[in-house]
């Protein structure tokens, strides 16, 4: 059996002084407006705090953190999220995808994502990656942990005002529909992580993953075990039937909420994955913090079919 966390949506708080006027960009400032009239009350840093100590305790073999550790990409806030994430565990333990709040506005590496590039990076040779100027690791990258690949890939892309979608582009998906065949001939459970929820209208348009539809089309051509995302800051469960079986998509919800708004409190999930009978078996268990007692505790068990 090998066992995986995943949580996502940290939005690390509070926001760095001086974030809206050091580095200016419009987006930025309009973001540190919202967090101070009302976000700062949805995200508790102390949850995440508990929700990360409650996942050290259940020992998974592997920890997926599927983005938007930051809120709106100032430099110090990249910093702390660094610092939040060493402590919490090593590269080699914790694998990284960033989300749209990473991206935020337009910055170079050095003064963003860099700090966190050890979570980024893969053990496995991909013949077809893509770096950007704000993402030097290369996407998608690949860890292989005894009998199960973790394929990390990124939809973190600057984008508008009052947008929030995310984008694989041409070279990702390619990559990925090369990948998955030969991670599954080779036996692996495949795990893909994503920020965005992968398929059609999972999301509202401004929100969305823009190239959802051909990502869809690809999973339901070579399947995948298992999809991991966040972004939608709620529990979702959704499934995709493919040429190899079903394809198994799981959100998580932010795991800083406090459950105070429309929004489910903070959550992660354990995902127990086996070989039995010639097929891949999952359960899942569910840990969600309590606004009331102010604990975390499993509020839900079950498995999922093949």
């Amino acid at each position: 059996m090998f066992t995986i966390a995943h949580f996502s949506d940290l939005h690390l708080g509070p926001l760095p002084s001086g974030a809206a006027r050091r580095h200016f960009a419009l987006k930025r400032t309009l973001g540190v407006i919202n967090w101070r009239l009302g976000r700062h009350r949805l995200h508790n840093p102390a949850i995440a705090h508990a929700i990360a100590a409650d996942i050290r305790a259940a020992a998974p073999d592997h920890v997926a953190l599927t983005g938007d550790i930051v809120n709106v990409a100032a430099h110090d806030e990249f910093t702390n999220a660094a610092q939040w994430i060493r402590s919490f565990g090593e590269p080699s333990w914790i694998s990284f995808v960033p989300g749209n709040h990473d991206t935020y506005v337009r910055m170079d590496w050095q003064h963003g994502l860099s700090g966190l590039a050890g979570y980024m990076e893969g053990d496995m040779r991909v013949g077809l990656t893509q770096t950007t100027a704000q993402i030097r690791t290369p996407f998608p990258y690949v860890r292989l942990r005894r009998n199960v690949a973790l394929i990390g890939v990124s939809t973190a892309v600057p984008q508008p005002l009052h947008r929030a979608s995310g984008v694989l582009g041409d070279i990702q998906r390619q990559s990925l529909a090369a990948l998955l065949p030969d991670l599954r001939e080779r036996g692996y459970a495949r795990v893909v992580m994503i920020h965005h929820p992968p398929l059609p209208g999972l999301a509202s348009p401004r929100r969305a993953l823009i190239d959802a539809a051909p990502l869809k089309h690809i999973l339901e051509t070579h399947g995948a075990e298992l999809i991991l995302h966040g972004h939608n800051h709620e529990n979702m469960q959704n499934t995709l039937a493919s040429r190899f079986g079903t394809v198994h998509v799981l959100g998580v919800p932010s795991a800083s909420m406090t459950g105070l708004s429309h929004h489910a409190p903070a959550a992660w999930n354990l995902y127990r994955i086996q070989r039995q009978s010639g097929k891949w078996d999952i359960e899942v268990i569910t840990r969600s913090f309590d606004p009331l007692t102010r604990t975390i505790a499993t509020t839900g068990q079950f498995p999922l079919s093949s």
